[in-house]
């Protein structure tokens, strides 16, 4: 194997990507990134690829969620703070359920770039390049907008560090402390699966106050006050992951410095083209996402250039492909992979092949079918003999009306009271815990079949 080096995509096909007009301030901002600090280190790095491996293995359960594409004109600590403790009640749902760890990865500090499926837009008589993402070029509908600016790449480097620092604070300063499981309320109090939440919560305490009375609280106390949160994008604007990617000085190895996970999109995955042979040299877990165009082929030529040493806990396939679809698409691969006897941590996205336009005219995603995907990931898992070991999805701790349906009922006509996203619809806090409610009993399931098949 020749030696790779972080500029090597350059010489590959790529799609998905700007056309910076400007080569001269693009090669000034890359310089620029790269003489920053790395956002994340090779120690985190490490870490995370090692709870993967357990992951892989059935001895712990992904919960990766966060935003379609952060925002400039968004950003906020109360944001930060609203999406990350809702992860907290949704990994503690998920705990208490599986029996097993949670690994809490967010779509955060580094999610600005976004795949379109056309190039351009049209509104009315006028035509206009996508909107691609913050890092990219504006949302606003006009010419100047459009234009990719490479100096976005560094004001998104400022807010994923600025994330960064707060989402540490956040898990190492005490908010993260499990004694606080009724403090973490979102301003859905009166719904249903808040009664449920509760009623979990006071299951929780009730077990700490017996572990306290029992003097096992101190040995216990830093493992109930911290949490482990790491963080992940899709690596699509490659200029920005290459100024950012380091040599690990413990291993010689690269690290991608712009976060703890990256991903390949299904529109980017081609084996020969720039994403793929960027993230094949990089020593970070890399997840790919997997939709109904995958040939078993395809996937087996991917596995073996993005994990050529089959490497636990370094290669998450993230299947995405609507519900109904599923049974028709996801054995295929688990036999693929079962052929390869490839070490993979398979992953259920139910939000990107749910994507429908409403009658009221917004993209939006119907709550009802992203349970159902859930449901059919789980259930083919199950049939094949196959682990399924975590969830992918778009939300926010915001109080959004973006997708339909869940036990608050979002209709067609509430969208356009609170539909605040940039680009893709998320669950909102109702809705993702409603979710984390359903992978629980799935879970809750699971175990229950295997214990009694042991016992048998």
């Amino acid at each position: 194997m020749t030696e790779w080096h972080k500029s090597d995509w350059r010489a590959k096909p790529r799609i998905q990507m700007p056309e910076y007009t400007d080569e001269a301030k693009l090669k000034d901002v890359e310089a620029r990134i790269a003489s920053y600090p790395p956002l994340v280190f090779a120690g985190e790095v490490r870490k995370l690829k090692s709870h993967l491996a357990k992951v892989s293995k059935g001895e712990a359960f992904l919960l990766q969620g966060g935003d379609c594409a952060e925002s400039f004109s968004e950003f906020s600590a109360d944001g930060i703070r609203d999406t990350f403790k809702l992860a907290m009640q949704m990994a503690m749902v998920l705990t208490y359920a599986a029996k097993v760890p949670v690994v809490k990865v967010g779509r955060m500090a580094g999610q600005f770039a976004k795949p379109r499926s056309a190039p351009t837009e049209t509104v009315g008589d006028v035509e206009l390049p996508s909107y691609r993402g913050d890092i990219i070029n504006g949302f606003d509908f006009t010419p100047e907008a459009r234009i990719p600016d490479p100096a976005r790449m560094e004001q998104a480097y400022l807010q994923a560090a600025a994330t960064l620092n707060l989402l540490r604070a956040f898990s190492t300063g005490g908010y993260a402390d499990v004694h606080k499981v009724h403090a973490w309320t979102l301003g859905f109090t009166g719904a249903p699966e808040a009664e449920r939440y509760r009623a979990l919560a006071n299951r929780i305490t009730d077990t700490l106050d017996f572990m306290s009375a029992a003097g096992i609280r101190d040995e216990a106390a830093h493992a109930m006050e911290t949490v482990e949160f790491y963080t992940s994008h899709e690596a699509l604007l490659l200029e920005y992951e290459e100024a950012l990617t380091r040599v690990d000085s413990t291993t010689g190895k690269w690290l991608a410095g712009s976060g703890h996970m990256i991903w390949i999109g299904d529109r980017t995955r081609q084996p020969d083209g720039a994403h793929v042979e960027f993230c094949k040299g990089v020593q970070n877990p890399i997840g790919l996402k997997c939709g109904p165009s995958m040939t078993s082929g395809h996937l087996k030529a991917l596995m073996a250039s993005l994990n050529p040493t089959n490497e636990a806990g370094r290669l998450t396939l993230i299947a995405r492909f609507g519900a109904g679809s599923v049974g028709e698409h996801l054995p295929r691969l688990i036999k693929a992979v079962q052929e390869e006897g490839a070490n993979v941590v398979w992953s259920c996205d139910p939000m990107h092949g749910n994507t429908i336009k409403s009658s009221s005219g917004y993209k939006t995603r119907p709550f009802e079918s992203v349970l159902r995907e859930v449901r059919e990931f789980f259930a083919v898992h199950n049939d094949e003999g196959s682990i399924p070991g975590g969830v992918h999805f778009e939300m926010t701790g915001r109080d959004v009306t973006e997708c339909t349906g869940g036990v608050r009922a979002v209709t067609d006509e509430d969208l356009s009271s609170r539909y605040h996203t940039a680009c893709d619809p998320r669950l909102n806090a109702s809705q993702s815990l409603e979710l984390a409610f359903l992978v629980a009993e799935e879970l809750t399931s699971r175990r229950s079949k295997m214990e009694k098949a042991e016992a048998i």
